[in-house]
């Protein structure tokens, strides 16, 4: 940097300066002294420049480091919460389709008894009927036998 330089010799030619006895000044070339600020004068502000730029771009790359850093963790959260949500979801699902499984299941055993047990007494039934009209023909055909017997011994 420039101006450490010029400061550096304002420095020299104060330390290097006779100074007046008893007063604590010093005699300087104050034609040198005036030179060396114009020159600091000069050069100050493309310093100043350059460390506000710096300065600027510093803060500039800092906060799109921090925007990217707070898109980077936000894409990450959404992610996360979709695969949670889709496990979640997935979970529900299965949960759900080993109830309907299981319940249809039941409902059709519950069918089959039900079924068999219809079956059961219908059979019964028409094997309770079978067994009325075979004792009601019976009893008809007796009666035809004896009524016949009746009419052949008249």
């Amino acid at each position: 940097m420039d101006l450490l330089k010029l400061l550096n010799e304002i420095e020299d030619i104060l330390e290097d300066s006779s100074t007046i006895p008893l007063s604590g000044k010093a005699l300087v070339d104050r034609h040198e002294l005036l030179e060396i600020i114009k020159e600091i004068r000069i050069k100050l502000p493309d310093e100043i420049k350059q460390a506000e730029w710096i300065r600027e771009e510093r803060q500039r790359i800092l906060a799109e480091a921090q925007k990217e850093a707070e898109t980077v963790i936000e894409e990450a959260r959404v992610h996360i919460e979709e695969m949670v949500e889709k496990d979640e979801i997935t979970k529900r699902a299965q949960d759900r389709s080993d109830e309907i499984i299981s319940k249809a299941q039941s409902n059709a055993k519950d069918i089959r008894l039900g079924a068999k047990e219809y079956a059961d007494e219908l059979l019964r039934t028409v094997q309770g009927e079978l067994g009325n009209l075979q004792r009601d023909v019976g009893s008809l055909i007796e009666t035809l036998e004896n009524n016949r017997e009746e009419l052949n011994g008249m």
